[in-house]
């Protein structure tokens, strides 16, 4: 079966499963129990082949053939730590030196879009991370609908998008409603003017939402565990 041989490439990637599924769009639960037996879809395929290029489709897909595509196994350590750099651990600034990305409060998320100079200020903590460098500020993550992708207390990295932006389907959003800020996965809805706002816990089913109501929107381009 298919989801065997991605259990497969979960155990050569050398991350741990929740970061592995996270990575390809999935979750532990579509390996468990009769959710195995189900197809998978051409998204995480998709996924799977753009995270892993070494990855042999056709194995993938059929079973025949080698795993990897004449990648050697020397090579994959660079691969691995490739994989791993997205989610980091991170400390921040002396509150002397705030410079670098502003730490918002989610109460204070509308601020943040707009630019206003109470937010930004120095009394918010600042993280400098280069590697998010297009970044414009850090909200923390609340509850666990977005888990194992994102745990409740990591702060997701986000870059302020117009209102009226083309919306990458099945990436991770941040969205400024009148009900507080949502990190969600967004997906096309069933109609113009709606989104499918999906979590990553399948506890927690989608629903739509209609894009009138989203006053602002940022797309999350890293996430940071704190030490």
């Amino acid at each position: 079966m298919i989801k065997d041989r991605i259990l497969k490439i979960s155990d050569y990637s050398g991350l741990t499963k929740e970061l592995f599924f996270s990575k390809i769009g999935m979750t532990t639960a579509n390996f468990r129990g009769k959710a195995k037996e189900t197809p998978i879809n051409s998204t995480a395929i998709e996924n799977i082949l753009s995270v892993f290029p070494e990855i042999n489709p056709e194995w993938l897909l059929t079973g025949k053939g080698s795993m990897l595509k004449g990648t050697s196994v020397e090579s994959i350590k660079s691969i691995k730590k490739d994989n791993q750099e997205n989610i980091i651990p991170a400390k921040p600034t002396s509150p002397s030196d705030p410079k670098g990305i502003p730490l918002i409060p989610t109460y204070a998320m509308a601020g943040a879009f707009t630019g206003d100079l109470q937010v930004l200020e120095c009394d918010c903590e600042h993280f400098i991370i280069p590697t998010f460098k297009g970044a414009d500020f850090l909200i923390p993550v609340k509850g666990a609908s977005m888990e194992p992708k994102y745990s409740s207390g990591d702060l997701v990295a986000c870059k302020k998008m117009a209102i009226d932006t083309f919306f990458q389907w099945n990436k991770v959003y941040v969205l400024d409603t009148e009900q507080g800020p949502l990190i969600k996965r967004i997906n096309e809805g069933s109609k113009k003017d709606t989104l499918l706002i999906c979590s990553e816990n399948p506890q927690y089913p989608p629903f739509e939402l209609k894009r009138s109501l989203i006053n602002n929107i940022a797309l999350v381009v890293g996430v940071i565990r704190l030490e």
